[in-house]
């Protein structure tokens, strides 16, 4: 297949924060090699801003460039305009994600329209400009001050502690013929009274809506969790099979104008968990220490999609499905 070279038009566009606005900045895309896009069924990216300099916290000017990995810089931080879409983002055919890579670490649900790989495409026409409707879709997840779905972080007195104290970050993606995954690896990461080493896996396959997680922490700590956003008037839906369980909300929680049904999932396995409860933020799923890894999946299931699951009772009968093969395999790729 021939490489296509995409040129994007600069854009000047004007942003702002809840306290102040941005400098203008110009974006544009120089080289996009669609190759991958068009030939492939999973995609994962991350993408940085070249050719500016930093003002404090701020990258100003500058143009994106995709990188296969990055040690995030110490100015880094959320809003620092510096990494397009704020952090690395995987996707397939049905469903895209993405997650903050700065202190928040919480994991964002990209809905699609479309069939095609789009993450090449999104928030190169300003840099939030994914919170809008677009052809493709749209960011659907108001994370808030939780984990997002499947974002993970420790309860420490109750409270869920991301990652405000972080030595260097270290991320990386990979593309293959059948998967795409994200690799982060948090070095010194200090929480409560403990400081460790974290990497994480996040992989998506070419079919359904799942990503796989893997957590591999350097010391066995207590409180090491993962969750789904807490959403008002939503109830959670929760069930245990023989080895695995899952915990799970559906209805109309999105950013879509007007908000629309969307189902979040996370299934885990029974022996590796400690206690599932309500947090502040979160339904959370508190793991027990360990040094080995600790393997989840976690889902999202947007009414829009193609051809997707558009009610309650389609998507419930999805994931006993799925909490059915897990039970038999350990495994729903």
């Amino acid at each position: 297949m021939k490489k296509l070279t995409i040129l994007t038009i600069v854009f000047l566009s004007l942003f702002s924060c809840k306290e102040k606005q941005s400098n203008t900045s110009s974006e544009s895309v120089t080289e996009v090699n669609s190759e991958r896009t068009k030939s492939s069924k999973t995609y994962a990216e991350v993408s940085i801003k070249e050719g500016g300099h930093w003002e404090g916290r701020e990258y100003i000017d500058g143009t994106f460039k995709n990188v296969d990995s990055l040690t995030v810089p110490k100015e880094h931080t959320d809003h620092s305009w510096f990494i397009r879409y704020e952090g690395p983002g995987w996707e397939n055919s049905q469903i895209g994600y993405r997650i903050y890579l700065d202190w928040r670490n919480a994991i964002d649900i990209y809905g699609k329209k479309v069939d095609s790989l789009v993450l090449p495409y999104v928030g190169q026409d300003g840099f939030d400009s994914y919170h809008e409707p677009a052809n493709w879709g749209q960011d659907i997840l108001k994370a808030g001050k939780s984990m997002g779905i499947g974002g993970y972080g420790r309860v420490v007195a109750d409270t869920v502690v991301h990652f405000q104290s972080v030595k260097n970050t270290f991320a990386k993606v990979e593309n293959s013929g059948n998967s795409s995954s994200v690799n982060i690896s948090y070095e010194d990461w200090k929480s409560g009274n403990d400081s460790i080493n974290l990497n994480s896996k996040l992989t998506i396959y070419p079919s359904d809506r799942f990503t796989k997680a893997e957590l591999t922490p350097s010391k066995a700590i207590d409180g090491l969790c993962t969750g789904i956003v807490i959403a008002k008037d939503i109830k959670l839906v929760k069930k245990e099979g023989e080895k695995w369980a899952y915990i799970a909300t559906y209805g109309v929680q999105t950013l879509a104008s007007p908000p629309d049904n969307l189902g979040m999932a996370l299934f885990y396995k029974l022996d590796e968990v400690a206690e599932q409860k309500k947090g502040n933020h979160d339904h959370l799923v508190i793991f027990k220490p360990t040094t080995k890894t600790v393997t989840y999946y976690f889902l999202g299931a947007w009414e829009q999609e193609q051809n997707g699951i558009n009610t309650e009772e389609a998507f419930i009968a999805d994931l006993n499905m799925k909490l059915q093969l897990l039970n038999e395999t350990n495994s729903i790729i």
